[in-house]
């Protein structure tokens, strides 16, 4: 397929709307506080260091700071930097013991998002 027959493609001939279907899918909307969330979501997901962090977290379980920096090949600061914007967004827990803080997933949807995504992201 030729690239004007790709743009073609892409964009309808014609301007219709299907009320039905734009009912339908305005019904069932998620409501703005939820997209927002989602956004933020997805954007803290957009980011390899964090990706890789997250995905350190769903081989083991509970992981420092310390470890998390040589996985990640940055200093603990870098990494430290990124752990605080995964704690915001709720996709990691901190726990202290003593001098040390260990971090784990927050919960098994954020499990279910790194495997999902890593096979989404291995389809041909």
């Amino acid at each position: 397929m030729e690239t004007d027959d790709l743009t073609r493609a892409e964009v309808c001939s014609i301007r219709e709307i299907d009320p039905v279907a734009v009912k339908n899918a305005l019904d069932k909307a998620l409501p703005d506080r939820t997209i927002e969330r989602l956004s933020r979501l997805f954007s803290a997901l957009s980011d390899p260091t964090r990706l890789k962090i997250l995905h350190s977290l769903t081989i083991t379980n509970e992981l420092c700071v310390c470890d998390l920096a040589a996985i990640a090949g940055l200093s603990v600061s870098a990494v430290s930097h990124q752990l605080r914007l995964l704690r915001d967004r709720d996709l990691v827990h901190a726990r202290r013991d003593g001098r040390m803080v260990y971090y784990s997933l927050s919960d098994d949807h954020v499990r279910s998002l790194m495997d999902t995504g890593a096979v989404h992201a291995n389809e041909s």
